[in-house]
């Protein structure tokens, strides 16, 4: 047994594991990107949501974060003091969360999105009187169809309404494209620009997004801002894009085998409250390292099922290294996470900004 396969048979499983010096890695070969490109890197710290793992994002050069709830924007600024500039990108609706964005705004530099009148109609009510306007930023759908105004001259509606909303300033434009959608970006974008400008307003930001489409970033130079979330820890659905390797993937879930009830079959204690059911076009729910014979072709609660085509060759107290499908969803999973540096566990921290749904 190894220095490192000790250290982590101490651990209880199932249990979350985050490589620093490979998520240092990550956060160096973005950053380097986007510099290279011309991009801000504005990280999206719902990957991680670890106050430790943003410090290093900005260090590394990122001008601010990416948040998708007001709770994570809250917990992210008050364990992180460098964090000083805040975009949220969800449609923020209701008194209360109203309330809260603007006791966010007093304490760092903070912008939202909207795709459609009643969003900016209460923020404005909320923000008309306080001292500094709120920059919001038009939301766009460039091929997601997820949120999003439709066409470009939707977004510059918009946007004048934004721009003559009280307590309101048009901060730009954003969108989450599909993986690969670098030339949707730059005409839609472009166009929006052209048909904003025309009206008088200013385009101080135009911010895309994505870890899969990272490398193609820089094919639509009309962004001057990046999203991205997932490239800091990576995971089997990246794997599978051909975004990066597995000695890429800096975030595991270690199991430990809990049954051997036939000789091609193994269960584990990690079922689908640890490693998520999310596919992604996946066949499976995980890959395991060192592994490529086996498959985890089920999930309970609590049991993962590990099969293979021949001898599965584990006993029961054996434990297992797993890449999760979605490492985003699993960062939600857990009230902690192990570290590991240089090979050894290096620490424990808890998962500041999960569990709240505002």
């Amino acid at each position: 047994m190894d220095d490192r396969t000790q250290a982590l048979a101490q651990l209880t499983t199932p249990a979350v594991v985050v490589d620093l010096d490979k998520v240092e890695r990550n956060i160096r070969r973005h950053q380097d990107y986007a510099n290279a490109h011309g991009l801000k890197l504005r990280p999206h710290i719902k990957t991680h949501k670890l106050p430790q793992i943003a410090e290093m994002q900005l260090r590394a050069g990122a001008i601010g974060v990416t948040c998708q709830k007001i709770s994570e924007a809250e917990a992210m600024v008050a364990g992180t003091p460098q964090i000083t500039d805040v975009l949220i990108t969800y449609n923020i609706l209701g008194a209360e969360k109203l309330e809260r964005l603007a006791a966010l705004a007093k304490r760092v530099k903070l912008s939202v999105v909207a795709d459609n009148e009643t969003v900016v109609a209460g923020l404005s009510r909320r923000f008309a009187g306080e001292a500094k306007p709120l920059a919001v930023l038009v939301e766009c759908d460039t091929g997601a169809h997820r949120c999003g105004v439709a066409t470009p001259e939707d977004a510059a509606a918009l946007a004048q309404v934004i721009a003559a909303s009280p307590g309101l300033s048009f901060g730009g434009l954003m969108t989450y494209p599909p993986a690969d959608g670098a030339a949707a970006v730059q005409d839609f974008m472009t166009r929006a620009k052209t048909l904003i400008e025309a009206r008088g307003v200013a385009v101080p930001v135009i911010t895309s997004g994505g870890t899969p489409s990272m490398a193609k970033a820089g094919d639509a130079p009309v962004t001057t801002e990046y999203r991205a979330g997932t490239y800091v820890y990576n995971d089997r659905s990246l794997v599978a894009r051909g975004a990066c390797t597995w000695d890429d993937c800096a975030l595991t879930v270690l199991a430990t085998v809990v049954s051997v009830p036939a000789a091609n079959r193994a269960i584990i204690d990690a079922g689908s409250k640890t490693l998520t059911s999310d596919l992604l076009g996946l066949r499976d729910y995980g890959h395991v390292l060192g592994r490529d014979d086996i498959r985890i072709d089920q999930l309970s609660e609590e049991h993962g099922r590990l099969v293979s085509d021949g001898p599965i060759g584990l006993k029961v107290g054996d434990q297992v290294r797993i890449v999760p499908n979605h490492a985003c969803v699993v960062t939600n999973m857990v009230d902690q996470v192990y570290f590991m540096t240089e090979g050894h566990v290096s620490g424990a921290a808890p998962v500041a900004a999960r569990g709240r749904t505002t």
